[in-house]
């Protein structure tokens, strides 16, 4: 009789390699390990991972680099809407949990697996995220989560590999981190404790640079085209490149606390510098090319989406109407925005664009008015105020 087939999401961890050694050795599965990349693994990283997977007993290992597909699908939804979760954390490995579920069930059904495997706890969100992208996209699929049911410690986990010969440095150290193209997050230490933040060597990026100096970020229909003059048509590249300078300055550092899919409060350290100063650049241009009223808009669909992505409902039908939308309102977001860096933080200085509704020539704010009259200026503040003259016509006694 043939063996069943499991597709383990693989990422190296503990959880992992665990699940893939125990399928494989004591419950009689031809486990095949996947490693589903959205640009957070080193090309030394899925190597390795690649020689312990079948140290650890898979049959087939195979990385599915999927960035790319992460960046058309969401992560520039997440630019054009300015996303930041709570005002605060750009949903970095959150959203790229779902993409990498996506991936892992397509190659599921594509090998025809019995079962799908993943490391999640009981007390996260990903076990949500990956659990219903499986139910939907591959459905009638088993998934086993050998973590969260059999509730293991990690002392469980490393004494079984040991026992069966496999030994890797998985000392528990103080914080974890997950590392992505849209920024690292860092859980453990003084995290669990609401009255403290991180110190300086929770960090995995440290200041290098301590001069001040300009980010120059193009842009054109809200897509990244070039930085500090270097043109990108790959926009990951571009990414990584903005990355690069402002993790130079140690920019992009915060915590988030926030409410989890599953109910409770939730803390999350992290650094991020290419989506700050991405999205900071982003909203600074759009204040210059955009109307009030798509700002308006922009602001409430933009928070759905991130919410949506965050809350693992990114396969729901809305999610491609709520990306029309964003897409639009992208055709007039054309120019240059320019940032001042400094260690630990930036400010915004101004933009260069051809579609900059500032330079009207209607007037100047403040200064001198061209097309109206001192007369009609007065007609219509004395319209504008017909409703509160009405209300405190009949409620003369009403004070504020």
């Amino acid at each position: 009789m043939a063996k069943k087939k499991v597709v383990v999401a693989f990422s190296g961890g503990l959880d992992t390699s665990y699940t893939v050694m125990k399928l494989s050795h004591d419950m009689g599965y031809d486990v095949y390990a996947a490693c589903a990349n959205t640009g957070g693994f080193s090309a030394e990283q899925l190597k390795k991972n690649e020689e312990n997977a079948f140290k650890l007993g898979a049959k087939e290992y195979v990385t599915l680099d999927v960035t790319q597909e992460y960046y058309e699908k969401s992560l520039k939804y997440m630019i054009y809407g300015n996303v930041m979760r709570n005002n605060c954390y750009p949903i970095s490995v959150s959203s790229e949990r779902i993409f990498q579920a996506i991936a892992i069930a397509r190659y599921a059904k594509d090998i025809n697996a019995d079962a799908i495997a993943h490391g999640s706890t009981g007390a996260g969100n990903d076990q949500i995220r990956f659990d219903m992208t499986f139910l939907v996209m591959a459905p009638g699929v088993e998934i086993i989560t050998l973590t969260r049911d059999k509730a293991l410690s990690r002392k469980d986990e490393v004494d079984y590999l040991n026992e069966n010969g496999f030994f890797a440095d998985f000392t528990k150290l103080k914080y974890s981190y997950n590392v992505g193209i849209w920024g690292t997050s860092i859980c453990g230490g003084e995290i669990l404790d609401s009255t403290q933040g991180l110190p300086e060597e929770a960090y995995l990026k440290h200041v290098t640079r301590h001069e001040e100096s300009e980010l120059k970020i193009e842009f054109k229909k809200g897509e990244i085209t070039s930085v500090n003059g270097e043109e990108f048509d790959d926009k990951i590249k571009a990414i990584q490149k903005i990355e690069e300078i402002g993790a130079s300055y140690g920019i992009g550092r915060d915590c988030n606390v926030g409410d989890t899919i599953i109910g409770i409060k939730g803390r999350v350290g992290f650094e991020a510098a290419a989506p700050k100063l991405i999205i900071e650049a982003h909203r600074l241009l759009e204040k210059y090319t955009l109307s009030k009223w798509q700002q308006y808009w922009k602001d409430q669909i933009g928070n759905w989406y991130g919410m949506f992505l965050h809350e693992s409902q990114y396969l729901e039908p809305v999610m491609p109407d709520i990306e029309a939308m964003l897409s639009s309102s992208q055709r007039n977001v054309n120019g240059t925005a320019i940032l001042k860096l400094r260690p630990l933080g930036f400010e915004t200085v101004g933009v260069d664009s051809a579609d900059d509704l500032l330079k009207s020539k209607l007037g100047e704010y403040g200064e001198m008015q061209h097309g109206w009259t001192a007369e009609e200026a007065k007609g219509f503040i004395k319209v504008l105020s017909t409703p509160l003259r009405v209300y405190y016509g009949v409620h003369p006694d009403e004070k504020r």
